[in-house]
């Protein structure tokens, strides 16, 4: 059957359709309109009460209380107020704090006993002892001298302090000259200079061969002997009590040579187990022989194996001296034979003693010391310390064991490279697998990555970059060294700490790479004076200690020990920097926080700061800070 289009539809039939489409469109029009002219009115009133349905409708009277349609939900539960930020307040401290050592305090060490030098000891404050301010610069602080220019001379009004120019006025240490101080390089037992005396020991051992590199000086008065040892690429940390040779050690590193309070008393040294090539001590009057040699076996702890302990002063030569000394015959000469037998005890070798100086030598093993204990019945091995734990902890009056090895000829803990190919070298720690979790491979990509942040960080802040501007350096948390040797072509020395809640000791690693460091816990003061350094590098210390101490302590203490206009260069996630931000706005610091080297996308960050310039008033004038 043919099906027809409309066009051929009868006219009659065509007409119907029509008048069905618009009987259809006209009610649709009609609904449309009345249900925009509903909404356009607003939201429908509904009467308060449920009690008739007709109330529903516009049309209930006009007199009847009516709310409006809410439809917002009403079952859940407020929002938390916002947190309130903590206002910092973190004012100056009184001007006479401004050489304030928190561990080394003159008043508090008094409470502690005297016998052996306790007292003079690290003894931090309580929690509550903390002082929450921040801690001047004498009135008239300078910038201090660029090295080696420092080495001869300091700003007085940096470290104004006359007692030694007088007390060792015709020993050569210091002297005032005008504005500055000056150095002349002069010592108790080296009257011709630091240097003339240094020639010395190089003609009875070699200095040159690069064998020797670390080298720990014990009572190193204003360090003049590891700051001529520096020319001479042995780099070392001189140490002395904070005592009545009033700012000896912060004399040292106004001059730019790495210094630390310290003292040889009851507690270990800071220091790893065979960290030192060479340990010195030139009249430091420290009892070598009492104690049972326990002085002796600590020095003997922290030499590597075949490494050096040099002393001058007395008792050596007490021949020729002792009328000086205002001592006896008799008793300089039984001082030495007390020396003479605890060194024999240690296994240690006389290598010469001309004139005022003697040399020992540590052995390389201990396969002949082992087998000597018959003779010598004391000191014995230690057979349960760890000899590398170091942080309050109490010497021992036993011997530290070295390595074993198969053979005599064999050196204990393996042979480190001859600097400087020393420092890049795969560390005997890490080759011989002491240290958990870290290669060889591991060490080596360690030392790349921070060749390319130290690049990336002299970008950044331009003053790193430029040669000679910055001279003490501290990392904070220092891992296997990478940072201090990306920088080891430029003039500076750099402080590696270990935290003593670092997951890895790895300390050792450091000082087998011809570097020098020390332990600390962040949650405690350093052992230095302030204003030590010109440069602080902290990376991921803050995550460190997150759970720990206040994070206001730790940049309080930066802020102590860093120089007026020295830099910081932080490292750690976003929102830890964004809350140490926060602080230092409040410390007269400047900072920026920029993306990590690698990618904006990282959620660790870099934040570079400055502390501004500022000083203690004039003395006697009641005034604000000095800014500049």
């Amino acid at each position: 059957m043919a099906i027809l289009s409309p066009s051929y539809l009868p006219l009659k039939a065509r007409k119907l359709n029509l008048y069905k489409i618009t009987l259809t469109i006209i009610p649709c029009t009609i609904f449309y309109l009345v249900g925009f002219y509903q909404s356009s009115r607003g939201n429908v009133p509904v009467s308060n009460t449920s009690s008739s349905i007709n109330e529903v409708f516009p049309c209930a009277p006009p007199d009847h209380n009516t709310t409006t349609l809410d439809f917002e939900a009403h079952h859940f539960a407020p929002d938390p107020p916002p947190p309130v930020a903590r206002a910092h307040h973190l004012p100056p401290c009184d001007p006479k704090y401004s050489e304030h050592t928190p561990c080394e305090d003159v008043e508090r060490s008094l409470k502690f006993d005297r016998d052996r030098l306790i007292y003079r000891e690290r003894h931090c404050p309580e929690s509550r002892e903390i002082l929450k301010c921040r801690v001047p610069a004498p009135y008239g602080y300078k910038v201090p001298f660029r090295w080696p220019e420092s080495r001869e001379f300091a700003w007085y009004a940096n470290v104004p302090h006359k007692e030694l120019t007088v007390e060792k006025k015709n020993q050569n240490w210091v002297r005032v000259e005008g504005k500055r101080l000056r150095f002349p390089g002069g010592g108790t037992m080296f009257p011709r200079g630091a240097d003339a005396y240094i020639d010395d020991i190089g003609k009875l051992i070699n200095l040159k061969d690069g064998s020797i590199r670390t080298a720990i000086d014990t009572g190193c008065g204003v360090a003049s002997w590891g700051a001529y040892l520096l020319s001479r690429n042995i780099l070392a940390v001189s140490f002395a009590p904070r005592d009545t040779h009033v700012s000896q050690v912060q004399f040292a590193l106004e001059r730019g040579v790495p210094a630390l309070i310290g003292i040889i008393a009851s507690i270990r040294l800071p220091y790893p187990s065979r960290s030192f090539d060479m340990a010195h001590c030139s009249r430091c009057l420290i009892p070598w022989g009492q104690y049972d040699g326990q002085y002796l076996i600590e020095v003997d702890r922290i030499l590597r194996p075949g490494g050096y302990w040099i002393l001058s002063g007395p008792p050596i030569n007490w021949e020729a001296h002792w009328e000086g000394w205002n001592r006896t015959r008799e008793d300089l000469g039984a001082e030495q034979s007390q020396i003479e037998k605890v060194a024999r005890s240690l296994c240690w070798k006389k290598v010469v003693q001309r004139k005022d100086i003697s040399i020992w030598q540590k052995p390389t093993n201990h396969i002949h010391c082992k087998a000597n204990r018959k003779v010598f019945k004391r000191p014995l091995f230690c057979k349960s310390q760890n000899p590398d734990m170091a942080w309050y902890t109490k010497m021992e009056t036993c011997l530290t064991p070295l390595p074993e090895v198969s053979d005599i000829r064999d050196i204990a803990g393996g042979q480190l490279a001859k600097w400087p190919e020393r420092l890049n070298a795969i560390p005997p720690r890490i080759s011989r697998g002491s240290l958990e979790g870290i290669t060889a491979g591991n060490f080596i990509e360690n030392s790349e990555l921070w060749k390319r942040r130290v690049a990336y960080y002299k970008k950044i802040d331009y003053q790193l970059a430029q040669t000679g501007r910055y001279r003490n350096l501290l990392d904070m948390n220092a891992h296997l060294g990478g940072f201090a040797a990306a920088l080891v072509d430029d003039p500076l020395w750099v402080m590696n700490v270990v935290p003593v809640q670092a997951k890895t000791n790895t300390l050792g690693v450091i000082f087998e790479r011809g570097l020098i460091g020390t332990y600390q816990n962040w949650c405690e003061a350093m052992s230095t004076y302030p204003r030590t350094y010109d440069f602080i590098h902290a990376d991921s210390v803050f995550s460190l200690y997150k759970e720990r101490c206040d994070m206001e302590d730790i940049l309080l203490e930066m802020d102590r020990i860093l120089r007026p206009e020295g830099s910081v260069v932080m490292r750690d996630d976003v929102d830890i920097l964004m809350k140490v931000k926060s602080i230092i706005d409040v410390m007269q610091w400047d900072g920026r926080i920029a993306d990590h080297e690698s990618s904006p996308h990282e959620r660790e960050k870099i934040l570079f700061a400055t502390k501004k310039y500022w000083t203690a008033p004039k003395p006697g004038q009641n005034q604000g800070l000095v800014v500049s």
